[in-house]
Order: structure tokens, then C-alpha cells, then sequence
């Protein structure tokens, strides 16, 4: 099945197995890639699992600000692996070929760079980068270096959107001229309230190596376990969650990104002291069609729910755990609206109507089929796996992938600038050519 980024953090389990159903190709030894992971919390460990499911691969060292997460972590692994506060460390290591960074988005930028001038192989999780200003950075970074960076956004990979990229490109509803997407929850988990470790002290966390770039703070453990809550950070809804549906729209529809974005929301539910949102919608225009995203945390949906409509003159292609084609019957005629004219003007309109659009007797040649076309992933298939999958076969084989640099900032920029939108409470201009705010 499709698993979406909440679920990811609950379901590993099975989406390793559905790793393990997959053909797979043998690897010695010798010829397995030794990657580390930076960021040991949910999505950290969870891309580390997928990394060690598809094959080829071996994790020689951990970094996280968290003792329990590095005791943790070698309890999974291995008591020789190598654990660090700082992940400077691992980054000096000869035998590490590539690293996964999940930290906070406020380090994705300098870790991601740090990362490509060490030469290694980068998987970072989205957004990017956390500010716009970083995104330039990174590009200039991962073409300088010539290593591989892929972002962290499943969508891009998923057969489900390929399968809708295909279904748009062939004409199957006409011409696209909206598209809808949602996300919305409906547990304190997906309103990103984890659990604070009762450990959590100054003893065991590296406090300033957290905050890195961000203010300077007295020692806090809810900052650090809910960080997404927070703008010195993270990028609410924006940058956790939008930026999902930027990478899927983009990847079906081709498009580069928006020229305007306008948001507006609030904090309607979950008011834990957090500075960001829980309920974010956001108007965008596209050449030749507009876009309309919505997250809602207090939902009363019963699990999570997520889905694109793109909507065309002649149907709608919606996704969401399967990809459905609806088409509804072409317009035969246009109708009138005559009732209030006199009787004598309406015989004589209706006359001259039924001239042009004369009424014909049903025939099976005039029948329209109007059920629903449903294409469904093969049993087993999790995007999550084959966004991995993708990401070791391009440092393996040296090929370039989808998501790089470049891909990943034409998601992040608009996802900041709908950011920006709502706590500026502006109408954001975008140039997704040259992926800057135009002055």
C-alpha cells in the first residue's frame, strides 16, 4: 500500500516487509555501501531500517544530540557501532560512502553541504532546506561536488503518481485546469505530540548542538522532542506536510511551481504552546490551472487521509491509496432558461433550439460508460521502500535520480513561501524558473 509520512512512523514493520517481497539481488561483503545515519528519531531510524531492507548496504555509525537515541540505536545494530554527538565526526570517516540526515529542519542546509564537500552520497529528509535563502546554497553544493543528493519526499517515486503523470499526459480528462490536495489528521501523534523521554536532561542531551544556528534557549526537552512544533526548527505544516504535495503535483502535472501563493489558517486545536498552525490551506496559481492544498489536525477524520483531485474538462483523476479515472457524460446540449419568458417566445426559442440539438432516440452507439477506472498498486508495494530503493541504486550505479537538488527546492520554496503567506499575512510571489521572489 501508499503509506503516508504519519504512518511511515507507526508501520515500518510491515513496510520492511514489503521490502523483503521484493526480488533481491545479492551483494557480498565487500560491495555493500556503509552509509550513517544523522538524526536518530522516527523518520531517522525508520530510513535507516528501509536502507538496511533493500539490500546492499551496511550502517556504520549513528549521530544524534540524544544518548538514548545512540544506546538505542545499537541495540538495534550493533554495540560496535559507531556513536557520536557530533556528526563532524562521522563525516571524517573514510568508511562512510553516504549519510541519511533526518535531524531537524533547521540543520538540513549545513549537514546536507557539510555532507557533499566530505564526498558523500546524501539522502536528506524534506523539506531542503528551512529558509529560502539556503536553497541556492545547496544546488551550487551538489554540482560542485558531483555527489548524489536525493530529498526525502516518497511521492516522487510512487507508482501512484506515475500512474496519474501518465493518465494526465494522455489526455484522459481533457485539459487540467484545477487540482485539490488534502492531509489532514486527527491524533495527537499526527499533531506531533511525541513522547518526552523521562531521561531528558542536560547530562544527556547536547543542548547547544541542537540549537546550532537557532536562539539561544534555556535547556528545554519539549523543544527537542516536538521541534516540528516550533519555527526556530522547524516549518509546520509548510515544510512537514505541503511540501508532500508540491513533490506529487510537480511530478505529475510537470509543472516547476507556482507564481503566487496565498495561505491562511490557524491554530485551532492544539494549543500546547506551539508557534505554528494545525489547520493551513493555501491558494496557488500554475500556468493554466490553479491549486488549492489543505491540512487539518482536529479533523474528526478516523485515520489519516490524503489525496490529489486534479480536475480536467472531461474528468477527474483522484489518488490517493489507489490512483481512480472518473469521466461523467460529455454535455449533449446547453439547456435554455426560459420559463419566465412569455408562452409565445418560449415556443418560438424552444423551435429554434430543437433545430440545432434535435432530440435523437436512445441507441447503445450513444451509451457512455460512466463507472470509475481504478488502478491499484501491487500487493505488498510501499513507496517509502522504492523512494530507498532508488536513492542506493543511484549511488551504486553513479545515476542521477529525480529528486535532487534542484527538484527538492522547487517543492520546499513554494512550501515556505505559503509559510511566509500566513505569518506575513501576504499575497508571496514566485519565480520557479529561477526559483527566487521576484522584486
Amino acid at each position: 500500500m501508499e503509506l503516508t509520512r504519519r504512518s511511515f512512523l507507526e508501520s515500518s514493520g510491515a513496510a520492511l516487509q514489503a521490502a523483503a517481497a521484493q526480488p533481491a539481488r545479492k551483494f557480498s561483503a565487500n560491495d555493500r555501501i556503509q552509509f550513517a545515519l544523522i538524526g536518530a528519531g522516527g523518520m531517522g531510524m525508520g530510513d535507516a531500517r528501509m536502507a538496511l531492507a533493500v539490500g546492499g548496504t551496511r550502517l556504520v555509525a549513528v549521530a544524534d544530540v540524544y544518548n538514548g537515541r545512540l544506546e538505542r540505536a545499537r541495540e538495534l545494530w550493533g554495540k560496535d557501532l559507531f556513536v557520536t554527538r557530533d556528526y563532524r565526526e562521522i563525516l571524517a570517516r573514510p568508511d562512510v560512502d553516504a549519510v541519511i540526515i533526518a535531524t531537524p529542519d533547521h540543520w538540513h542546509a549545513r549537514q546536507t553541504i557539510d555532507a557533499l564537500e566530505a564526498g558523500k552520497d546524501v539522502y536528506c529528509e524534506k523539506p531542503m532546506v528551512q529558509k529560502l535563502e539556503q536553497g541556492r546554497a545547496v544546488i551550487e553544493a551538489e554540482k560542485r561536488t558531483g555527489r548524489i543528493l536525493q530529498v526525502g519526499s516518497q511521492y516522487v517515486t510512487s507508482i501512484i503518481y506515475q500512474k496519474a503523470r501518465e493518465l494526465l499526459k494522455s489526455g484522459a480528462i481533457g485539459e487540467l485546469n484545477m487540482v485539490e490536495a488534502w492531509l489532514d489528521r486527527n491524533t495527537a501523534l499526527g499533531a506531533w505530540q511525541y513522547t518526552i523521554p523521562p531521561d531528558a536532561s542536560p547530562e544527556n542531551i547536547d543542548w547547544d548542538r541542537f540549537l546550532g544556528d537557532a536562539p539561544k534557549r534555556p535547556f528545554d526537552p519539549v523543544r527537542l522532542f516536538r521541534w516540528r512544533n516550533y519555527r526556530d526548527y522547524g516549518t509546520g505544516i509548510g515544510g512537514d506536510l505541503f511540501v508532500h504535495l508540491f513533490s506529487g503535483l510537480h511530478l505529475v502535472t510537470g509543472a516547476l511551481g507556482p507564481s503566487r501563493v496565498f495561505a491562511t489558517g490557524g491554530l485551532r486545536y492544539w494549543k500546547d504552546g506551539r508557534d505554528v498552525p494545525d489547520v493551513l490551506l493555501a491558494l496557488l496559481d500554475y500556468p493554466g490551472f490553479n491549486v488549492a492544498f489543505r491540512v487539518n489536525f482536529k479533523s474528526s477524520v478516523a485515520q489519516e487521509q490524503f489525496g490529489f483531485r486534479f480536475i480536467g474538462s472531461e474528468g477527474i483523476i483522484q489518488t490517493g491509496p489507489t490512483v481512480v479515472l472518473s469521466r461523467p457524460p460529455k454535455e449533449t446540449e446547453p439547456g435554455l432558461t426560459i420559463s419566465t419568458f412569455p408562452r409565445a417566445l418560449q415556443e418560438r426559442i424552444l423551435a429554434e433550439y430543437r433545430k440545432k440539438y434535435p432530440l435523437l432516440p436512445p441507441s447503445p452507439e450513444r451509451m457512455r460508460d460512466e463507472a470509475e477506472t481504478r488502478f491499484a498498486p501491487p500487493p505488498g508495494y510501499d513507496a517509502h521502500v522504492e523512494h530507498h530503493r532508488v536513492f542506493w541504486t543511484a549511488v551504486r550505479e553513479r545515476k542521477p535520480v529525480v529528486e535532487d537538488a534542484t527538484y527538492g527546492f522547487r517543492a520546499a520554496g513554494p512550501a515556505l513561501l505559503a509559510n511566509l503567506s500566513y505569518f506575513e499575512n501576504r499575497i508571496c510571489r514566485w519565480d520557479p524558473v529561477t526559483m527566487t521572489e521576484p522584486s
